[in-house]
């Protein structure tokens, strides 16, 4: 009687140590398998640097900072002072924020969404520095062949006041940073918009051919990009733009745009 209760007891035991056994290696699989994924998580994050226009805050590229977080990039929206500073200064402190920012996030790709002057400065600091992370370029209505408003008006003081050093430095003249800049050697896709806002129809008249109020079609265009495309939004609006939106997220996915039925 005892060693069939001693046979019992030793059996339970030994299916007790077997049913740990497998906890346990299930456990440390799960972790490991864990750990992995984080690692290839790690190893494929990248980075998206927002950065808006003249006379705007950051707070105009949340809705496009939104969409790229839901397909799986990390971004970085820069808040910079458009207003007080040159252009030189304004890429060395918002760009070098934004890549900051990035790899702070353990990012190993940095990309780039601009608005309007915002490409201004990624052409500027990409220029000017080296970049190993670099991925692609989005730009927004940039006026990348320089600003007929700005030669317009740029003696006037309300659009001194408006726009700042840096509008001063946006004509299409010698001394215009736009001309200045080379043809880019890195993927780049340029969106422009042909439409108006109605505050923007007197600054229209001013811009020949079509212009989204404040940017003509032909100055977005630029030396070395990859793709280009027109879509019907505005100046002020374009970065809200569901439709271009979506072309930017298509670009940083692919490389090219949309330009399908």
């Amino acid at each position: 009687m005892y060693i069939i209760v001693i046979n019992e007891f030793m059996n339970t035991l030994q299916l007790s140590r077997i049913y740990l056994s497998a906890i346990l290696l299930f456990t440390t699989l799960s972790f490991s398998l864990s750990a992995y994924a984080d690692e290839q998580k790690s190893a494929d994050r990248q980075c998206v640097v927002l950065l808006h226009g003249l006379a705007r805050t950051s707070h105009s590229m949340e809705k496009m900072e939104q969409e790229i977080l839901r397909q799986g990039f990390v971004t970085a929206n820069i808040d910079y002072p458009s207003r007080t500073m040159k252009i030189e200064q304004l890429a060395e402190l918002a760009v070098s924020a934004g890549v900051e920012s990035c790899r702070s996030q353990n990012a190993h790709v940095v990309h780039f969404v601009s608005h309007s002057l915002g490409g201004i400065l990624v052409r500027y600091y990409l220029s000017q520095n080296e970049l190993p992370e670099l991925g692609k370029v989005v730009m927004l209505a940039p006026p990348n062949q320089g600003s007929l408003i700005a030669d317009t008006f740029r003696n006037e003081q309300w659009f001194k006041w408006l726009t700042g050093p840096a509008g001063q430095q946006l004509g299409t003249d010698k001394h215009g940073i736009p001309g200045l800049l080379s043809a880019v050697d890195y993927p780049t896709g340029v969106i422009a918009g042909n439409d108006h806002n109605p505050v923007d129809n007197w600054m229209a008249e001013i811009i020949p051919g079509e212009d989204d109020g404040k940017v003509a079609v032909e100055s977005a265009k630029l030396d070395g990009m990859a793709d280009f495309i027109v879509l019907p939004s505005s100046h002020i609006t374009i970065m809200k733009d569901d439709a271009v939106i979506e072309q930017s997220i298509y670009f940083l996915q692919r490389g090219h745009f949309s330009h399908g039925p």
